[in-house]
């Protein structure tokens, strides 16, 4: 669709498994070519068959690999089940051992101050590779469509989240009560998530089919903010039937 290749794959797990794959021959080359890698990863439910599947895959030199994530929610603690860093720390640097990762602290006495401290981090090389999905809502990151700036002149910032972005986190088990999570977070911004060599989308499931169809069949507009990425012709998207359904 556009500049955008698209996969549809028969399963989840066939989806994962060549996400997977993708991303261990693209860091590898990368480690190739200069030594080390940067990368930029996601959390939610959509990644985790795929992270499951890159670290069996192995064939990856992860201490010379420098990790990034793309969100955090306002004031959490890092222990908090619903953390984007415990959901990284547990998933993914505990079982690596990359050579950094840097993280997003959610619970920063300054969160301004936060944001300008992740951005000179994000910005003090050129970062390879980012792996991304979709939310229900069309968002990437946390870029809802009411904050959604194609020409964010910000690389990190601070955002409300909105009331079926709130709903998602509690259908996907992370909150008890849309009352009981943070209203705000922290998010990379649109530009910083695609200023990247190679940017892989993972975004299978049902519930997922209409942000979807939205991204790929209608208008690119910050209404939903992912078919910005029919524009960027380093990226992949990869969806399963499932999220295919509407197309």
């Amino acid at each position: 669709m556009d500049e955008l290749p698209v996969r549809v794959y028969g399963t989840q797990d066939d989806l994962a498994a060549d996400a997977a794959q993708m991303v261990q021959i693209f860091l590898s080359e990368c480690i190739a070519a200069r030594g080390e890698a940067f990368a930029i990863m996601a959390t939610g439910n959509s990644q985790i068959q795929f992270l499951e599947q890159l670290i069996k895959l192995g064939g990856v030199d992860w201490s010379k690999v420098t990790l990034f994530h793309m969100d955090e929610y306002l004031g959490i603690d890092a222990n908090h089940k619903a953390s984007f860093r415990r959901y990284m720390r547990e998933r993914v640097a505990s079982r690596i051992q990359p050579k950094a990762f840097h993280y997003l602290e959610g619970d920063a006495d300054q969160p301004l101050t936060e944001c300008t401290r992740y951005a000179d981090l994000l910005q003090s090389q050129e970062i390879d590779l980012c792996c991304l999905g979709i939310g229900e809502n069309g968002h990437i990151a946390f870029n809802d469509p009411h904050v959604a700036e194609f020409d964010d002149p910000w690389s990190v910032k601070l955002v409300s989240l909105d009331q079926k972005c709130r709903e998602q986190q509690v259908n996907e088990g992370h909150f008890p009560s849309v009352e009981q999570m943070p209203r705000y977070a922290y998010t990379l911004t649109i530009p910083t998530l695609c200023a990247v060599r190679k940017m892989i989308c993972i975004s299978p499931e049902k519930r997922k089919a209409k942000a979807v169809h939205d991204a790929l069949r209608e208008a690119v507009s910050t209404s939903c903010p992912a078919s910005y990425l029919r524009t960027q012709k380093q990226a992949v998207l990869l969806l399963d039937t499932d999220s295919a359904a509407l197309l």
